[in-house]
């Protein structure tokens, strides 16, 4: 079925085939005559009042369940016309084939209960032809990114890069069910559409299948946000080096769909008094689902994860104190003051007698008057091998080996000596 997109007369915006009006610009659509698809008589149908799902069963089931929440309790309804699908993908994967797949799917979770593969009873199980729209369309895209190839001298990590792309796809599949949500049609994808038959060589009476009930026009947005992600992964590879921020502006020419029924299982299973519904592509295996979680493992992870971080904290509490404690040692006038043996010269002074040099704490007496006044700041010293680099270059100031605190500068100056006559 071919859907010729046209154009809104005043602002240029597409038009879908069942617009009476322009969505941008409110302008009345022309009415032309268009192709309308195939319809089909449908029989047996009825619908679950648990789900709300409609669907067309077998004229020799006995027992009538809902395939997707398990409820008996359905509702028969008349005859209609529904639209009729274009092909048909035959069933590949047997019974129990689907159950397997779905203990190793339930078993590869490490959150997942234990016993979870074992102990879950599947309650039901039936093969369900479910609705799909397929998409083919033509694109053409402007796209911007980001690439982590810099032009040499630049300053910046990152240079803007643009570009154009054409492309074709074909095998975009939107689900029409009204059941499953889109997120479940999505995961189970994709089908090999290349095997599908006419409707009229399968027996469609034979088995369970749902109508269409996401029209067209509800399914070619959710096309055109799967044609934009492929066109983005496209664009990305030509992006040099690394990517970001690629952002794609595309336009769609010649779009198609037609509708088409694919192959499902749709299974019910039981765990600890809760049903949980799963699902197999009945023709490549893919499946999806929901599990429960095990939440002592849950617990044990977060307990592990609150013990680490105490740990942590308690580590960074007694560095803390120790540090504190170091530091209450290297006051000045500490007992256990120890200071690390600074750069030191060895050299001899020459000319003055060991009595004469004193040690004078010039910005200790300026920072603190009061303890100058009260405190005697003048050592003497007999020991004249060691000296302190002098502050400047012009002054030999000299320094005992027994390094003063680092709190204050302390410079030793000579001392004038009284001379005595011989």
């Amino acid at each position: 079925m071919t859907d010729q997109l046209e154009k809104c007369s005043i602002c240029n915006a597409l038009l879908d085939e069942e617009d009476l009006f322009c969505a941008n610009c409110g302008t009345e659509a022309p009415h032309q005559r268009r192709e309308q698809g195939a319809t089909q008589l449908t029989t047996h149908n009825f619908s679950c009042t648990g789900c709300g799902a409609s669907m067309s069963y077998s004229a020799t089931a006995q027992t009538l369940k809902c395939p997707f929440c398990g409820s008996t309790k359905l509702d028969k309804q008349q005859d209609t016309k529904e639209l009729a699908p274009q092909s048909v993908i035959p069933f590949q994967i047997e019974r129990p084939q689907a159950i397997q797949i779905m203990r190793n799917w339930l078993g590869s979770s490490w959150w997942r209960p234990g016993d979870l593969a074992q102990s879950a009873v599947v309650t039901n199980m039936t093969q369900v032809l479910v609705p799909y729209w397929v998409f083919q369309a033509d694109t053409f895209t402007y796209w911007t990114a980001d690439t982590s190839q810099t032009p040499f001298g630049a300053r910046g990590d990152w240079a803007p890069l643009t570009g154009s792309h054409r492309g074709k796809y074909s095998g975009v599949l939107v689900g029409a069910s009204s059941a499953l949500t889109p997120q479940e049609t999505h995961a189970i994808c994709p089908f090999d559409l290349s095997s599908g038959v006419p409707p009229d060589q399968t027996d469609l009476e034979s088995m369970t299948t749902e109508p269409f009930r996401v029209q067209r026009k509800y399914a070619r947005p959710q096309a055109r946000r799967g044609l934009e992600n492929l066109e983005t992964e496209a664009c990305h590879k030509y992006v040099p080096g690394r990517a970001r921020n690629v952002q794609v502006n595309m336009r769609l020419e010649n779009l198609q769909s037609q509708p088409v029924l694919l192959p499902v299982w749709i299974m019910a299973y039981q765990y600890n008094q809760q049903v949980y519904r799963f699902l197999v592509n009945g023709q490549t295996g893919q499946s999806t689902g929901n599990a429960p979680h095990s939440w002592r493992k849950v617990l044990l992870v977060v307990g592990i994860a609150v013990a680490v971080l105490f740990a942590i904290l308690i580590g960074v509490g007694l560095l803390t104190t120790i540090a504190a404690a170091v530091g209450m040692d290297h006051r000045p006038g500490s007992p256990r003051h120890t200071s690390p043996e600074p750069r030191q010269v060895f050299s001899t002074t020459v000319g003055l007698p060991l009595e004469s040099q004193r040690l004078v704490t010039t910005s200790a007496l300026r920072a603190q008057p009061t303890l100058a006044r009260s405190a005697p700041q003048t050592q003497i010293y007999s020991r004249l091998t060691t000296r302190w680099v002098p502050a400047s270059p012009r002054d030999r100031l000299h320094f005992p080996p027994a390094v003063p605190p680092p709190t204050a500068r302390r410079y030793l100056v000579p001392h004038r000596a009284h001379c005595h006559p011989s």
